[in-house]
């Protein structure tokens, strides 16, 4: 039975210590299938054959993907290529030397939504990509380490923004981080960007994703025809790293691990 009384006024669920292990499953397993479709990003995949791999191991562990069905989503992962900046949807596109993409998964397991991304690269990247990916990912880890109770969401969009912007990178606004557990999607919004001290408090059992978009030219972004993939407007490439986190007594907790998160440039 839901408790009132541990939701925040702004709508955030303080969640127990024993969720934190369903969290960890569900969150082991969406990363793993991540490594595990690493070394198919090459040139001449599609992202339709990377997409049908995600889903038959989502079949074969048992597990649910939170994405088909979601508002009339087929897909169990989306994958943005480029200078899509998310919600990029597998199909027949061939994947080309150099091309860079973001690979997003989100498992239901027992109940609990695990929820991650990370760039591939198919065969070698330029040196501007890489050193894209190289700041997206470290814009990340530097959002993640502003987290601990008594800070703020503000803080945590301030650590990404003036990492990405001391790059001369910029930091999309359209898209954001945002709650889960038990539900795909809740209360707070986790933006990229912001002021030091601003924002809700973060308290112990606060549980949500930290996912930065991360620019090479402007933050603007399009939304395309089909509804779902968004672009940069001015066709910059465009990277994203994402873990699920829990707040802890004293700091953080990544539900999403792994040692692979990063590409290997060869």
């Amino acid at each position: 039975m839901d408790d009132d009384s541990r939701i925040t006024r702004e709508g955030i669920r303080i969640h127990a210590r024993e969720d934190f292990a369903g969290m960890h499953k569900a969150g082991a397993l969406a990363a793993r299938i991540l490594d595990e479709v690493g070394p198919l990003v090459q040139p001449g995949a599609t992202t339709g054959m990377l997409d049908d791999f995600i889903r038959n191991r989502i079949e074969e562990a048992g597990a649910t993907s939170a994405t088909i069905g979601y508002r009339g989503y087929q897909h169990a992962s989306c994958i943005s290529v480029n200078h899509v900046v998310c919600h990029g949807i597998p199909g027949d596109k061939v994947l080309q030397n150099g091309d860079i993409l973001n690979i997003d998964v989100t498992v239901i397991v027992d109940g609990w939504y695990g929820d991650t991304s990370r760039m591939y690269v198919a065969g070698k990247a330029s040196i501007k990509a890489q050193r894209l990916i190289q700041v997206t990912h470290d814009a990340l880890m530097k959002g993640i380490e502003a987290v601990r109770p008594g800070a703020t969401f503000g803080d945590i969009g301030a650590a990404i923004q003036q990492y990405a912007e001391s790059h001369r990178m910029s930091v999309v606004r359209d898209f954001c981080g945002h709650g889960l557990g038990r539900v795909f999607h809740a209360p707070p919004n986790v933006l990229h960007f912001g002021r030091p001290g601003k924002g809700p408090v973060l308290d112990e059992g606060m549980f949500f994703t930290i996912e930065p978009m991360i620019n090479l030219g402007r933050p603007e972004t399009k939304v395309l025809a089909d509804d779902w993939t968004a672009v940069t407007r001015d066709k910059s490439l465009s990277a994203q790293f994402e873990h699920s986190i829990g707040v802890t007594a004293d700091g953080v907790e990544i539900f999403t691990p792994s040692d692979r998160f990063f590409p290997d440039f060869g």
